[in-house]
């Protein structure tokens, strides 16, 4: 027997906020309202006004601009909102803005409003629109309920019976998507390929693809996907969206080049989404790519000003990204960076409160830029009020200290923090997941490199001035295995491996390093000597690279089918990010 559900608030009853700093869209939007029959309308010009009104009732609808203020603009304040739960699944939002930048759209998307309108705003619209949010919450209320509240299957019951009623036939489109939501959610990943082919054949809306092609990767239907995915690229409505899925597929099959790739593009897409960022920063981080990590960090730390998400620890870890491509780098491009870090450390350690709720992280920040001076003894005086007890830390917290202690030499306490970080990481989700891989990695090589890239790089240039081969080629395999796409690295270890072939017969392992060198030339862009220098290494040792870029993941999609086992494709469930409530106007069209 099925649960009784409560009636939907009459419409009379209703209670709608708008939040704008512009007269005249109150006047227009509060007209309107009164035309269709809402008169508890409440405007807040600011989102101070606007938390303060939400604390005295829950609202049912929430119109909000993105320029509501000067301090925060709407997509912070409608994050702040829904954390504070005044925005829940029971209020219908509405984003209004005059910017439809592709940027911004897919940013607004995300946030998943049901409906997105653009100023100017037109009285007989908004009207219009209004109508039809109103018949959606009233007419789909039992289904609505149900997914509200994690039944799916009552919510398909009741969908299907509403697609029988011909009086429903505007809503049927919105209908069909929510079923697809709900197989989706209960995994039913068959019947829903099974469902998004039917409604192939008479709609063609992106909600459509996007369902089946989920359908199919999570069942490694791999040849089929590869096709559906080079058309939904092609789409500005799908395209963010398909990167995201990508992204969390092959971080599912243990692919985190590839998986990073996909995440850069659904980032450069919709930059504004603090989540993705950090996702984009543990990927950029497990696959050593130092610029990436640091410009996940940045963009963090830019659009989470003035939200819920900022913080000082933004600000430390932009720092620490900075010291992280200083210690890869060396020369003029390391003191510029150097440089950078320093002038940050010191604003930072400024602001009111930081010394004292953090002032042991700076400190090892102090010492971890201390390093990068070459002022070894400085910098452990700094650590020496520090041990490897990392209670009460955060995972970056204790990731900083623990390179600290690996800069300075002190690997007891270094492996010590890492094995502690390791078995506080569980679970199947994302964040677990690449973080948990990084961590091994960051385990194996901090056991068995003991330098920094620079400080390698160092040893490597003496070695060879004294004509010691062997332990340049071991100074520089290490520093292209903690800074695997440092293009100057790689030719001087192609460099070392060829001048060494001239002597005598190459190991195994020399042979390998110089086809890992040698495709990290071939992939990356080369100056027109650095060119030569390579393709006249690559010569002399015989070696035949394939040329084979991360980015290119349709034909990694098609290479992989064969290889796949589809019996591990449900390992860990699926980011629900093709909610898109901005859509709605083409599903009722």
């Amino acid at each position: 027997m099925l649960e009784k559900i409560p009636d939907p608030v009459p419409r009379e009853d209703l209670h709608v906020l708008v939040i704008d700093n512009q007269g005249l869209v109150h006047d227009v939007v509060a007209s309107a309202l009164h035309e269709v029959g809402i008169n508890h309308v409440s405007s807040a010009f600011n989102a101070f006004h606007a938390k303060r009104l939400c604390e005295t009732r829950q609202f049912d609808f929430v119109l909000l601009a993105f320029n509501v203020s000067h301090d925060k603009d709407g997509f912070h304040l409608f994050e702040e909102l829904k954390h504070l739960n005044y925005i829940n699944d029971t209020t219908t939002v509405i984003f209004l803005s005059a910017e439809t930048s592709t940027e911004l759209v897919n940013c607004i998307v995300e946030l998943q409003p049901h409906d997105f309108w653009v100023k100017p705003l037109q009285r007989t619209k908004i009207v219009s629109r209004l109508q039809y949010l109103l018949h959606i919450r009233y007419k789909l209320h039992k289904m609505l309920h149900c997914m509200q509240n994690g039944d799916y299957s009552t919510a398909m019951y009741y969908a299907e019976r509403q697609l029988k009623d011909s009086s429903l036939i505007e809503y049927h489109p919105r209908i069909k998507r929510l079923i697809g939501d709900c197989l989706l959610q209960l995994r039913d990943f068959e019947t829903a390929e099974n469902y998004f082919r039917e409604l192939l054949q008479s709609m063609d809306h992106a909600w459509v693809h996007i369902g089946l092609t989920r359908s199919l990767l999570r069942q490694d239907e791999l040849e089929e996907a590869q096709l559906i995915v080079d058309d939904l690229l092609q789409r500005p409505d799908t395209r963010f969206l398909t990167f995201d899925l990508l992204a969390q597929y092959f971080i599912e099959k243990e692919q985190f080049d590839i998986a990073y790739e996909q995440m850069k593009e659904a980032s450069r897409l919709a930059p504004r989404n603090i989540e993705r960022n950090k996702r984009l920063w543990d990927l950029a981080r497990l696959n050593h790519d130092k610029i990436g990590q640091l410009s996940a960090v940045q963009n963090m730390a830019k659009f989470a000003k003035n939200s819920i998400h900022d913080s000082p620890q933004l600000s430390l870890n932009v720092i620490r990204s900075t010291i992280d491509l200083a210690t890869s780098l060396g020369g003029t491009d390391a003191e510029k960076y150097i440089q950078r870090a320093q002038h940050d450390l010191d604003n930072v350690a400024q602001q009111k409160g930081v010394r004292t709720e953090l002032g042991e992280q700076v400190n090892v920040i102090k010492a971890r830029v201390l390093c990068l001076k070459d002022d070894k003894k400085g910098a452990e005086q700094v650590m020496k009020q520090s041990s490897a007890n990392t209670d009460g830390l955060s995972m970056e917290d204790s990731l900083d200290k623990m390179k600290a202690f690996h800069e300075l030499g002190m690997r007891e306490h270094c492996i010590s923090i890492l094995e502690k970080l390791r078995k506080q990481i569980e679970g199947d989700t994302f964040t677990s997941q690449v973080v948990d891989e990084y961590l091994k990695q960051e385990s194996i090589e901090r056991n068995e490199i003991q330098f920094t890239p620079k400080e390698l790089k160092h040893m490597a240039t003496v070695n060879y001035k004294e004509n010691r081969l062997g332990p340049a080629y071991n100074n520089l395999r290490q520093a292209l295995t903690i800074s695997p796409t440092d293009k100057q690295v790689a030719l001087s270890l192609l460099k070392i491996i060829t001048n060494i072939h001239v002597g005598e017969d190459l190991t195994e392992d020399q042979i390998a390093s110089a086809k890992a060198a040698a495709k990290v030339l071939v992939e990356g862009k080369l100056s027109p000597t650095q060119a030569e220098k390579r393709d006249m290494y690559i010569q002399r040792l015989g070696l035949e690279i394939d040329d084979v870029h991360a980015s290119d993941f349709i034909g990694v999609l098609s290479q992989e089918v064969s290889a796949l086992d589809s019996s591990s494709s449900n390992s860990s469930s699926l980011q629900s990010s093709d909610k898109d409530g901005a859509k709605e106007r083409e599903a009722s069209q």
